[in-house]
């Protein structure tokens, strides 16, 4: 698969095989990732749908949406100790492997038409996810001589590009089987994708770079004893608190949707504050992470509003708009392709505007994009506004209404998500370093949740009033940004 991509070249050791003028182990990390985006991106276009088909899980749309949010928010939470794995247990090229076995294995369990493997399926998924997200971004890291090695950006943006051509081509297969043939094949479909991926990689590890096989930092044999007695006590304490509520009745699924988006809310917040009082920090990163608190919270708001394009916005879809264009109907799923779709279009546009106005010396501050990403993730869901009020009456909301959405959305993103990822990597206190990227994923996490926590309360995302709420909160976040944006620069120091 991945040796079609490949091309001969010159290079100072001599002719080899190299990946676009990378090193060869990009194409199988590249195919990796690629499959991987396909199995997770093609079952979370299905998951809310089936959750409240007839013919799936028929739940209400509140749960569907609770169920949808937690899971991605447990992605996201996982990543973190996901990449503890990869540094201390087994290395990132070990981990890889594992993960992708496991998301198989959860995607082959969702495929089974019970509900009890169902959210099986979805934990096991989770925590594959988790496992890999961190260590195979790692592994391309490990492709290049150092962080001052020309190539690298590169390297990441043509890694980054197998994430979008996954995402994009997922629910237009996936969905399609899902929704038209049978939801579990859909399901088993994601499986054989992440299959496909993980035979890719195992082909391909003689590529890799030799120091992914290394664990970093191994747990001595008394940190390990340590870590796997509290584990077990632990799941010991879980078992039993479960086991009890099953036993005498009182179990229901908030059992388990409660906790998670708690903890969800509680950990970054933890996270945070055990960093931000760490005596070891010299004033200098001190003042940093508490500039990069206003970033964190302001993030949180924009993923509690652009992850629900895969949830609320799918829910209102399936139930209220109008699903074809000039008389073609298509599966509700296929609107999760429209922003991976839009980014790999856009992202080329935006690099060369940032950098034209840089040479110009005009390219916006880092509090300004980031501000601006703000606003217009609430602007998209101000426009949301107007299908909502049209889905009346029996009457169907226009499909461009939601690609309108789902493009100023994208605007968002590439206006906030880029910015968010260099600020983090920049403003990160140099004994934390290799933990603040998981730091910014529980931004996505603390976003999740929150809209998780809404549905458990029986709050209707899709009502008028609930998203004017939403869209305003964004919009005010980032003009408090904005107007404080002198405060945050000098909280910054030298980052810009």
């Amino acid at each position: 698969m991945a040796s079609s991509l490949t091309k001969d070249s010159a290079s100072m050791s001599g002719a080899e095989k190299t990946f676009f003028g990378h090193p060869r182990g990009l194409a199988t990390l590249f195919m990796t990732e690629m499959w991987e985006r396909f199995s997770y991106y093609g079952m979370r276009a299905l998951l809310p749908l089936y959750l409240i088909a007839p013919d799936g899980l028929h739940m209400n749309p509140a749960t569907a949406t609770a169920i949808y949010s937690v899971y991605v928010s447990l992605v996201y939470l996982l990543a973190m100790p996901g990449g503890w794995f990869g540094d201390r247990v087994w290395g990132p090229r070990k981990t890889v492997a594992v993960a992708g076995a496991v998301i198989m294995v959860g995607h082959l369990t969702l495929a089974l038409p019970m509900q009890g493997t169902f959210f099986a399926g979805l934990g096991l998924v989770a925590i594959g996810s988790g496992l890999l997200k961190s260590n195979i971004s790692t592994m391309v890291g490990h492709l290049y001589d150092g962080p001052d090695d020309a190539r690298r950006d590169g390297g990441f943006t043509i890694f980054y590009m197998g994430i979008n051509v996954g995402a994009f081509a997922a629910p237009l297969a996936i969905g399609t089987i899902g929704e038209n043939v049978n939801w579990h094949l859909g399901f088993a479909l994601a499986a054989a994708g992440m299959g496909l991926g993980l035979l890719q990689y195992m082909l391909g590890t003689r590529h890799l770079n030799e120091r992914s096989h290394i664990v970093p930092k191994p747990l001595s044999a008394a940190e390990r004893a340590s870590t796997l007695r509290k584990g077990m006590i632990w799941l010991a304490i879980a078992a039993v608190f479960y086991i009890i509520t099953v036993v005498t009745g009182v179990y229901t699924l908030n059992w388990i949707l409660v906790p998670i988006t708690v903890a969800g809310l509680v950990i970054p917040v933890m996270v945070l504050v055990r960093i931000k009082r760490d005596k070891d920090l010299n004033v200098t990163e001190q003042s940093k992470m508490s500039g990069y608190i206003w970033f964190f919270v302001a993030a949180a708001i924009f993923w509690m509003i652009y992850d629900q394009g895969g949830s609320t916005m799918a829910i209102f879809a399936d139930s209220s708009a109008d699903n074809s264009i000039m008389g073609w109907n298509f599966p509700v799923s296929w609107y999760q392709s429209v922003n991976p779709v839009l980014i790999m279009a856009l992202a080329p546009v935006f690099a060369a505007f940032w950098l034209a106005l840089n040479r110009r010396g005009k390219e916006p501050s880092t509090i300004v994009k980031f501000s601006s990403g703000l606003v217009l993730v609430g602007a998209s869901f101000f426009l949301f506004l107007m299908p909502l009020t049209i889905a009346t009456d029996g009457h169907k909301a226009a499909a461009m209404w939601l690609v309108a959405i789902y493009f100023v959305q994208t605007v968002a993103e590439l206006t906030l998500s880029p910015v968010g990822l260099s600020v983090t990597t920049k403003m990160a206190p140099a004994k934390y370093a290799s933990q603040m990227m998981g730091v910014w994923f529980l931004a996505v996490t603390a976003g999740d949740c929150t809209t998780g926590l809404l549905s458990i309360a029986g709050i209707d995302l899709n009502g008028t009033g609930v998203v004017t709420l939403q869209a305003a909160l964004a919009v005010a976040a980032g003009v408090a940004i904005f107007m404080y944006r002198n405060k945050v620069k000098q909280l910054m120091g030298d980052v810009r």
